[in-house]
């Protein structure tokens, strides 16, 4: 079959020959005929050169999503085969094995594809067109890789409504329990791949909760959005003397009970039902104190118009958050928004430190998991960026 032509206008070539991953409408000059919403096309720069193949989608911002830049690639199920082994070698190569994300998208080179392994279970996500084309290919190649007991499509997210694909969920191949149970670091952690928020876990923060081990033993720590639990476990599981553990959703702390449990600190861990803003305001003006203080809440902003509000948010809970801190105590602050830059990140808790009156040291920079590598030349897949952070009296 005939591959349909994209071709790009004069100088927007130098962005995808420097590495830039997605075209946008307003880059494009013409499209052929022969293309079709979910095929792959042949891009071509201004004077008909080849630049890559790619997934087309006219009726989206982002038109065409870059699969490969070799002119003699030929884009088949063995081509599918060989990104996601090659995904999986890089994690092994890294010792993740138990649970993690094998396929990270467009820095993987299969755009709208997240695959995460739980175990002997598998989840994964499509948020694009030409992918979800290819979707049965994917489940075969991921069978075949790695023989999982079950593999589950969680394709109920929003962004698809985007490329015009309909949110659906299922398991697709085997069976999947409604809780599996997997490990990170010491601590065991139930995970609800059906019904957990994204792909069932928030594996990109696994590492991270590793990197507070140092700042955990004898203290007193504040958990905030918990979720089920991931910095909370590993902070009593790291001898914090007692662990309260904050979230707006009563099932994600149901899970989190059942977490400690399981690991065995259950007499260490309260949990707290509450909006973080309120609560932090009320323990501030209560003059309550942490040793430790996470903060991990999910993206404020989720496009660019809402990044003003954002950073207004961002830095009143980090406010807040730095005057729970004891004298010498830690705050780790994250943020999971693409649109937060690290440096526009690091920017606010430089103003938050500046109203808390307070000296603030810069401790450790965090960002997602090496399971989520990040393509230097596509901002939006470096979207987790944090610091751990000092707090003392002046």
């Amino acid at each position: 079959m005939e591959n349909g032509q994209v071709c790009l206008r004069k100088g927007e070539e130098q962005d995808i020959r420097n590495g830039s991953l997605w075209i946008f409408d307003n880059e494009i000059d013409w499209v052929d005929e022969v293309c079709k919403d979910g095929d792959v096309v042949r891009v071509i720069d201004s004077r008909e050169r080849f630049l890559a193949w790619g997934f087309f989608n006219g009726a989206s911002r982002i038109t065409v999503r870059l699969l490969s830049r070799d002119p003699d690639e030929v884009i088949d199920a063995a081509f599918f085969r060989r990104r996601i082994q090659r995904a999986w070698e890089y994690r092994k190569g890294l010792s993740f094995s138990n649970a993690c994300r094998v396929v990270f998208g467009d820095s993987d080179g299969l755009p709208g594809l997240t695959v995460d392994k739980f175990g002997d279970y598998l989840s994964f996500q499509i948020v694009s067109l030409g992918m979800e084309r290819w979707k049965q290919t994917v489940i075969d190649c991921l069978a075949a890789i790695f023989a999982p007991k079950g593999i589950y499509e969680r394709d109920d997210v929003p962004v698809r409504e985007k490329e015009g694909l309909p949110q659906i969920t299922g398991c697709v191949l085997g069976s999947v329990p409604e809780r599996v149970e997997i490990l990170e670091h010491e601590a065991r952690m139930l995970v609800d791949i059906p019904h957990g928020q994204k792909t069932g876990h928030f594996l990109d923060q696994q590492e991270n909760r590793g990197r507070i081990r140092p700042y955990c033993a004898g203290r007193t720590v504040l958990d905030l959005c918990s979720h089920t639990g991931g910095f909370a476990i590993h902070a009593a599981l790291y001898g914090a003397d007692s662990v309260e553990a904050v979230d707006v959703s009563a099932e994600a702390l149901d899970m989190l009970r059942q977490n400690a449990e399981l690991n065995g600190v259950s007499g260490r861990i309260t949990t707290t039902e509450a909006n973080v803003f309120d609560l932090v305001k009320e323990y501030a003006d209560q003059g309550k104190k942490f040793g430790l203080v996470i903060c991990d809440p999910p993206a404020f902003a989720k496009n660019k118009k809402a990044l003003e509000a954002a950073y207004r948010g961002y830095k009143e809970l980090n406010l807040r958050c730095m005057k729970l801190a004891e004298d010498g105590g830690f705050l780790v602050s994250c943020s999971c928004s693409q649109f937060m830059t690290p440096e526009l990140f690091l920017g606010m808790l430089r103003d938050a430190a500046a109203d808390c009156g307070r000296t603030v040291r810069l401790i450790e920079t965090l960002m997602q998991a090496r399971d989520h590598p990040a393509a230097l030349n596509a901002e939006q897949s470096w979207y987790l960026k944090g610091y751990i952070l000092q707090v003392q009296d002046r």
